[in-house]
């Protein structure tokens, strides 16, 4: 026996399995007056599912140091041994690991840096290891940040690779990113794991940096004495362009005569092997110094030491 059913319940049915495969656009517009469409919920407006707050088995870590005048971030999660098999296990040799667990490891550079030798610009990058059984590993940064692990991972996008040897160690039962050797201008990343560690030598153009932080300070306040000062005591520091010191310390004796910047004009032309005229300043700056606060008194001690050497080297 036939069931018969009315438009109207037909138009329902229709307007369902057009919903269902997506082509409700004209065909809708034809559906009697009365008929019903059924609406499907977008998967972005369905209600989220609720998360516990429990801690996680590899909890989120951040370090940083600064480098010279360079920050340098590593944002990871750090796993656990807990009594498993490392290194060609747990992580086998020959395939790329996320150095960390969950999330991309991230490091973040500030400023352009050299990696063991090799330029890489300022920016963030996702951070593999790629371990071998009798060879040297491989550092990976890659530029692409969001990934899960290893999921995704296209060498393709990798920024540089560097060879690593790994070295023995003290046991770490947390994976554990740390610095050391941090000196001006340079510093080392260390990865450590289990009884392995390997490192990255980081180092930073500070001076090139300090020296464009200096000139924009300076144009901003060209009648500071002691601004000036300043800036050619970092130059006769660390040695580095003596004439644009001179420069810089002329200009600060012009604006006022003080034992600091005076004491600075004797080195600097002690650096230069002037040691005639670096006696006349630095007997200068003991005698200005004289009515100087207990700065100069604490001072004083090495300042006569130092002005000896000059004379030994100067008859």
């Amino acid at each position: 026996m036939r069931t018969r059913c009315s438009f109207s319940s037909f138009s329902r049915r229709l307007s369902l399995l057009l919903v269902l495969t997506g082509s409700t656009g004209a065909a809708q517009a034809q559906l009697a007056p009365d008929s019903t469409v059924l609406t499907v919920p977008a998967p972005e407006k369905l209600p989220k599912v609720p998360e516990l707050p429990l801690p996680q088995a590899s909890p989120r870590a951040l370090v940083m140091q600064t480098i010279g005048l360079s920050d340098v971030t590593v944002d990871y999660h750090t796993p656990s041994v807990r009594g498993r098999a490392i290194w060609g296990q747990l992580v086998p040799y020959g395939q790329v690991w996320r150095a960390g667990a969950n999330e991309n490891t991230v490091l973040t550079f500030s400023d352009p840096v050299i990696l063991n030798g090799q330029a890489v610009p300022a920016g963030k990058y996702s951070f593999y290891v790629l371990p071998k059984a009798d060879q040297d590993w491989e550092l990976i940064l890659n530029r692409v940040i969001n990934h899960w692990g290893t999921e995704g991972y296209d060498p393709r996008a990798d920024q540089i690779r560097l060879p690593a040897v790994p070295e023995s160690g003290p046991m770490h039962e947390n994976l554990v990113y740390w610095f050391s050797e941090v000196k001006p201008n340079s510093g080392r990343l260390n990865l450590s794991w289990e009884k392995r560690t390997v490192s990255l030598l980081i180092e930073t153009d500070v001076h090139a940096k300090a020296l464009a932080g200096i000139q924009k300070v300076l144009a901003a306040n060209p009648e500071n004495w002691q601004l000036l000062a300043q800036a050619a005591d970092y130059l006769v520091q660390n040695n580095i362009q003596a004439e644009l010191a001179l420069q810089y310390i002329n200009e600060s004796l012009r604006l006022k005569e003080a034992y600091t910047n005076t004491w600075i004009k004797a080195r600097l032309m002690a650096s230069k092997q002037d040691y005639g005229t670096a006696i006349v300043y630095g007997r200068r700056a003991l005698k200005l110094g004289e009515k100087e606060d207990a700065t100069f008194k604490q001072q004083q001690p090495n300042m006569r030491i130092t002005l000896t050497e000059w004379q030994s080297k100067a008859y």
